[in-house]
């Protein structure tokens, strides 16, 4: 459960901006300890239980007393059961509440269907004002939550199975999305744990003379709208991968980006319209939608025909 992990160490990062700014707070799920912020400011660490719509709604009222509430909680049962919270106290009552959540994804797999969160980037990214991000690896994580610290408004982190890629370093820019790996026969736009796999795709593809662009959409909202025209423009073929339902997330958005502009072919991998019902290792199940590296680069391969 590297979301889990990675969540979790943000603590650290937390309790040094609270120790710099009386205002950080955060608010829990049931987690335990949020070592070290519950230790070193235990008067602004507040665990609220099994209780979703209440913890946002805690949350959102600490924002409007002028704190600033970071919540950490669970991706698939916060970005549900609280939706209306999201939406209502937060967004529409403009309380900036900024949510890091683990287990994002298919990361949960071993629990099955009930705890994958495949619905939250087409959830919360028509939210008005909301701000959606998805780091690709520990370190962009981290600079996700200092970002979101700066944002006016509300914002949702995804933690899912992320793991450090190797001389990854670059800025982490809202809305901007970096370039790893040029190429000019296919772009592969991809957010959040499946960047490391999408950069294996690449280098499958490079061993079969395919040239693939790769993207880190750590931004899902704001997305960046020019870096996916460029390719349209550019490149003409696009691969976009999601853990998550292929209506509404990563690949409903750049759909609808390119249908706009009337140009670029697209093919979106992720789940399609039916819940993943197999119970196994978190490997396993990318394998088993097509997520895993060997199928990411045989479907971009397909779209050269």
């Amino acid at each position: 459960m590297l979301g889990f992990v990675w969540a979790f160490s943000q603590a650290g990062v937390l309790a040094e901006m609270a120790d710099n700014n009386p205002n950080v707070v955060v608010v829990s799920q049931d987690m335990g300890p949020f070592s070290p912020f519950s230790e070193q400011h235990p008067d602004r660490f507040f665990d609220v239980g099994i209780s979703e719509a209440n913890l946002v709604g805690v949350a959102a009222g600490l924002a409007h007393a002028g704190k600033l509430p970071f919540v950490v909680a669970m991706a698939p049962f916060v970005s549900m059961r609280s939706f209306e919270q999201i939406r209502d106290d937060c967004s529409y009552n403009r309380n900036g509440i900024k949510i890091i959540a683990p287990c994002s994804g298919l990361e949960a797999g071993h629990w099955g269907a009930t705890h994958h969160s495949v619905e939250d980037l087409a959830l919360l990214r028509l939210i008005p004002g909301m701000t959606v991000l998805c780091p690709a690896d520990p370190g962009e994580g981290t600079k996700a939550v200092l970002a979101a610290a700066e944002v006016d408004g509300p914002v949702y982190i995804r933690f899912g199975y992320i793991q450090p890629i190797d001389g990854y370093d670059e800025d982490f820019v809202i809305g901007k999305a970096p370039v790893l790996r040029e190429g000019s026969d296919m772009a592969i736009l991809a957010t959040g744990a499946v960047v490391t796999d999408a950069l294996k795709a690449h280098d499958l593809l490079k061993e079969q003379g395919v040239s693939a662009r790769v993207l880190n959409m750590h931004s899902i909202k704001p997305i960046d709208r020019e870096a996916i025209e460029k390719a349209a423009e550019e490149i003409g073929r696009i691969v976009t991968v999601e853990e998550h339902f292929v209506n509404g997330g990563l690949g409903g958005a750049v759909a609808e980006i390119l249908a706009e502009k009337g140009k670029g072919r697209l093919v979106r991998l992720g789940l399609k319209d039916e819940f993943v019902m197999e119970v196994a290792p978190y490997p396993d199940i990318l394998k088993l939608v097509g997520l895993d590296a060997e199928s990411i680069a045989a479907s971009a391969k397909a779209m050269l025909g």
